[in-house]
């Protein structure tokens, strides 16, 4: 097992540099925009352009630049002059072209709503979708089974910012027919944990609807095949219970693959969903703070918050991939 842990450490943090190296060339040798000339402004002359690339290190090689990037992203050391161009890292991203602040600092700031709002949507699409999951695969064929599927089939057709505006028209106080739920930018007047909280109950229902309605989906397909096993009418004919059967030994089997799903969406939801609930519930997050930097073409911050998801879906991965050597032993040995 250990054996198999350090293997996918090693190959995690492999992926991590090749990911940092397609970001690093795709914001510093693709675009044609001069980094130097965004940060001066539009009324730049053409010395404070010179003394900026100076301070930026850009007249310096692209091999030197992406190694003194490396050696701020993942060292603390200053090497290749990172401490004159942004300082050392660990995780130092470098500062933004627009505010001059660091986007490491920015990051963290804009990090406690974007956690809060992806925990939530989790703790909803799991109660959510796995009962429902289990109910239509108990009840297979039957009207509740084909009326949950028909609505999880429409919430996963449903675009995520589609549905935030629709849930704001019909249910936010302000603006919606009914006034149920707080409206959009609440979480910016909440003081106190619970205001914030309850500031996020219609964005939490909207970005865990669809993901929801993906689990049920999952877990009813899952379910029905092991359902059907040997070892389930071993079960049954020992005399066990039906909801025994169903919850010890059905549904142990079929949640297995969820454990998959689950680290994966987790470490993507930084890279989608999150970004268009935020932008429609107007949520200081990670991910409104990444539109923002994108209409101000700060490469800085954008590249700084992609390679941050990225770190998080390559570490949710590496969890899944340990999680599940310990749940399927087969894995580890292959």
């Amino acid at each position: 097992m250990l054996r198999y842990i350090v293997r996918r450490v090693l190959w995690g943090v492999a992926l991590l540099f090749i990911v940092s190296a397609v970001i690093f060339a795709i914001f510093y040798v693709f675009p044609n925009a001069d980094p130097a000339k965004l940060r001066a402004g539009r009324q730049a002359n053409p010395a404070l352009i010179h003394q900026i690339r100076e301070q930026l290190g850009l007249d310096d090689s692209v091999p030197k630049q992406f190694a003194r990037y490396m050696a701020q992203v993942f060292t603390p050391f200053d090497w290749f002059g990172a401490q004159q161009h942004g300082g050392t890292g660990p995780m130092n991203f470098g500062r933004s072209f627009v505010s001059n602040t660091s986007v490491k600092a920015t990051i963290l700031d804009r990090l406690p709503a974007t956690a809060l709002l992806v925990s939530g949507a989790v703790v909803i699409w799991l109660s959510m979708g796995l009962p429902t999951g289990i109910v239509s695969a108990v009840k297979r064929r039957s009207v509740l089974d084909r009326t949950m599927m028909v609505t999880t089939l429409a919430l996963i057709s449903a675009p995520v910012f589609w549905l935030g505006l629709v849930a704001l028209y019909l249910t936010a106080q302000g603006v919606g027919l009914v006034h149920i739920f707080p409206g959009q930018g609440s979480y910016l007047d909440a003081d106190t944990f619970l205001e914030k909280c309850k500031s996020m109950i219609l964005p939490w229902l909207v970005l865990a609807a669809a993901t929801a309605a993906i689990y049920a989906r999952y877990l009813r397909s899952s379910m029905i095949d092991v359902m059907s096993e040997d070892y389930i009418r071993t079960a049954r004919a020992k005399g066990l219970s039906e909801r025994r059967v169903i919850l010890r030994h059905g549904v142990r089997s079929a949640i297995t693959p969820i454990v998959t799903l689950l680290g994966l969406d987790v470490g993507l939801l930084l890279a989608g969903n999150a970004i268009l609930t935020e932008s429609v519930f107007n949520i200081p997050g990670v991910g409104r703070e990444v539109v923002v930097a994108i209409n101000r073409s700060d490469l800085p911050l954008i590249q700084g918050i992609v390679l941050f998801g990225a770190f998080f879906i390559v570490t949710f991965n590496l969890i899944v991939d340990i999680a599940y050597a310990y749940l399927d032993p087969r894995v580890r040995y292959q």
